[in-house]
């Protein structure tokens, strides 16, 4: 066990396409997806004790620590291994929080490997995402750190392998509600389930939630017309989840960039690679 501080990353996610097939018993909703991982990163630093407390230093400032996702991970993980060790946690965050880009998942995540290595507390892949799963529905899959088609509720995982092609990802500094966009009177359903093999060329890039979440909030339209209007996008500007960030794909950084530069200053924009690994897949998979 060393207690020098470790800088690790955690990634931002988008969705390539998002279908909802049925409601479930529990509430929640079966869906199949592509999580697209972007070299777009939060970064948290993690610094061993021997007192047992967790504690967070700086950063997420604007979430108390019990709502903190990743205070709760760090307690998780702890709670269930019982280890006796604890860990002084700060984080620069860079992922826009409630835009459907998946950062507090991420950084849960990330938590939770990097404990799981630091702590030396040798829980397996599964039994990590079982544990994350706890937290959030999307969290397995930054644990399993790499892109991939997802079904269930989100932690049915096959990884995939998808062109490293440049996004403009925009985020409206508006959030919307996941749990009123899921009773919304618009969503829309996907009911036929398909194939990994149909997605091969992302020939259907619908999002159930759009319709929804435009209709809490009309800036998410306001946002995909002007992607829509970039030169050189591949297909159709779309909507990460269940928003409010919305984005743009294209082959080229040159035409991100130049896609970048046409945004209006209102919103927060940023461009990203896609990636088909996560940085923290050398520890995610020591104990496959």
């Amino acid at each position: 066990m060393s207690n020098t501080p470790e800088v690790w990353l955690a990634p931002a996610k988008i969705n390539l396409f998002l279908h909802i097939n049925s409601k479930r018993k529990d509430g929640y909703h079966n869906l199949q997806t592509i999580f697209q991982l972007l070299n777009y990163y939060d970064e948290l630093q993690f610094t061993v004790t021997t007192r047992g407390v967790i504690n967070r230093t700086a950063g997420n400032e604007n979430v108390a620590p019990e709502c903190d996702l990743v205070v709760r991970a760090a307690e998780l993980l702890q709670k269930n291994t019982r280890t006796p060790l604890g860990c002084n946690i700060s984080i620069v965050k860079r992922i826009p929080a409630g835009g459907g880009l998946g950062g507090g998942s991420s950084d849960a995540a990330t938590t939770l490997v990097a404990l799981n290595h630091l702590w030396q507390t040798g829980l397996s892949l599964q039994q990590l995402s079982t544990l994350g799963l706890k937290l959030g529905a999307d969290v397995p899959v930054f644990i399993n750190a790499q892109s991939a088609w997802a079904e269930g509720v989100g932690e049915i995982l096959s990884p995939i392998n998808t062109p490293n092609n440049y996004f403009l990802v925009v985020f409206i500094n508006q959030h919307t509600s996941t749990s009123e966009i899921f009773s919304h009177k618009a969503l829309t359903m996907s009911p036929m389930i398909g194939k990994i093999s149909d997605f091969s060329e992302l020939a259907n890039t619908h999002n159930d939630c759009l319709q929804a979440a435009i209709e809490q909030t009309d800036e998410i339209r306001l946002a995909l017309e002007q992607l829509n209007h970039c030169t050189n996008l591949i297909g159709k500007a779309r909507m990460s989840g269940t928003g409010s960030s919305v984005f743009a794909e294209f082959s080229t950084q040159k035409d991100a960039l130049a896609a970048l530069e046409k945004m209006p200053k209102k919103w927060m924009s940023f461009t990203a690679q896609a990636i088909n690994t996560s940085p923290i897949l050398k520890w995610a998979v020591a104990k496959r």
